[in-house]
């Protein structure tokens, strides 16, 4: 009856309890760290859409650059070169990094895949006004700027992101996709090709899409390639264009209150743009991730 009439205790003491409280205070400054995240966020949006509509107008996005002491215009031909200069940079960096990865994935032995994967990450870390300073004295030297020299060197920004994020979703296919496609006496290239790529397409657009976000809003690389320029809405790549991030540069510095507003209009919408890229990575991913798994 004594030993019946004696119940366990199941509230935690001695170590156990320093192990829940030490799990607890884990979690309660993740929580913390999460809030304080999106709260930065939060106050960065806010505070560049209240300095940004008072500039926001039909205007601004039709109209060109004013010339010196005019007032008014708009910053359409900084719109239109950045995405003409993003454009052509995604259009450079994208196949090539495709190739690297799947050269490195699929072809390459484990020496040349660990090499070619620290050249990647090193690439990956060089500043970008390092990779400006080469293009500049690669390609703008005793030549001039031009707008297809500064998507070469958003590219070479570009190039090591879309390989790394291409290798990893090229990892997380299934061997026995590529081992059925050998059953039925496919070669590899045909197999990389129409059975590996189109599993991973979402992976890949997502790896492309943050690349081409990260480029957008890069300024060093376009100070020495691409800043002197016409203030008219030009189409030719071999012609110097303004960009977004060198106008939010040079209008924030200047003395008119009227360029500062727009400075703050120009960083919306590179905002807005990278968001936009942002979320639909994010849902090439999610999307990318449920084919994999079968879902």
């Amino acid at each position: 009856m004594e030993a019946a009439s004696i119940r366990p205790s199941l509230k935690a003491s001695g170590r156990s309890r320093r192990r829940l409280l030490t799990n607890r205070f884990a979690q309660l400054v993740a929580t913390l760290a999460a809030f304080g995240a999106v709260a930065v966020l939060a106050i960065v949006v806010i505070n560049v859409i209240q300095k940004a509509i008072p500039a926001l107008s039909w205007d601004l996005f039709t109209k060109e650059q004013p010339t010196f002491g005019e007032a008014g215009g708009g910053i359409a031909n900084a719109i239109v070169g950045s995405a003409i200069i993003t454009g052509l940079a995604t259009a450079f960096a994208v196949p090539i990094g495709v190739m690297v990865a799947i050269y490195v994935s699929e072809f390459a032995s484990e020496q040349p895949k660990r090499y070619i994967r620290l050249a990647l990450d090193v690439l990956n870390g060089v500043p970008s006004i390092i990779i400006g300073i080469f293009v500049y004295g690669l390609l703008v030297v005793g030549s001039g700027q031009a707008a297809w020299k500064a998507s070469f060197a958003l590219g070479v920004i570009m190039l090591p992101l879309v390989s790394r994020t291409t290798i990893e979703v090229l990892s997380l296919v299934p061997s026995s996709l590529r081992e059925a496609s050998f059953g039925l006496g496919v070669s590899k290239w045909r197999t990389v090709l129409f059975v590996v790529l189109p599993t991973v397409k979402g992976g890949i657009l997502t790896g492309s899409t943050l690349a081409m976000a990260r480029a957008a809003g890069e300024t060093a690389p376009i100070l020495f390639t691409s800043s002197i320029f016409l203030n008219s809405v030009l189409t030719d790549p071999r012609q110097a264009m303004n960009t977004l991030p060198f106008t939010i540069f040079t209008y924030s510095e200047a003395a008119d209150t009227n360029l500062n507003q727009q400075a703050w209009a120009a960083a919306f919408i590179l905002m807005m743009f990278v968001l936009v890229t942002s979320l639909s990575a994010r849902y090439l991913l999610a999307r990318s991730e449920r084919r994999l798994k079968g879902r």
